[in-house]
């Protein structure tokens, strides 16, 4: 897998943290880290991550308001939403906002590398 770039949004510094590394592991380099989803649509545009790891539940603006926005500034935007609800209509909302894809909370690494590896195959590794 090529490396890329990844901007984590969350408003837990842990989750951060936490999801910042396992990135790093899998060979990634993390650009930049937000706490809400304001401040992720104002960082997207000066970071330009290839993909974006987004909460759905964050105050100021959740991550489902934030997918949209980033995703009317840049349509090529990649967006992987990150929640720990295990809803059906919540990733059915994302997925609506313009999600690639989505992980669930707590991040188990095999589980992580999957969905990425998905989301990259099918947006971004196009040869």
């Amino acid at each position: 897998m090529s490396k890329f770039s990844f901007m984590v949004v969350d408003d837990s510094l842990i989750t951060q943290r936490k999801l910042s590394q396992l990135l790093e592991e899998l060979g990634h380099s993390v650009a930049g880290t937000c706490v809400n989803g304001q401040q992720a649509c104002e960082k997207y545009i000066q970071l330009k991550p290839d993909l974006v790891t987004m909460d759905i539940t964050m105050p100021v603006m959740d991550g489902i308001e934030a997918t949209k926005k980033i995703i009317e500034s840049d349509p090529e935007a990649v967006v992987v939403m990150v929640t720990s609800h295990g809803q059906k209509q919540t990733v059915i909302d994302a997925i609506g906002a313009g999600a690639k894809g989505y992980i669930l909370k707590p991040f188990y690494r095999d589980n992580v590398a999957q969905t990425l590896n998905k989301v990259i195959n099918k947006y971004l590794n196009k040869e």
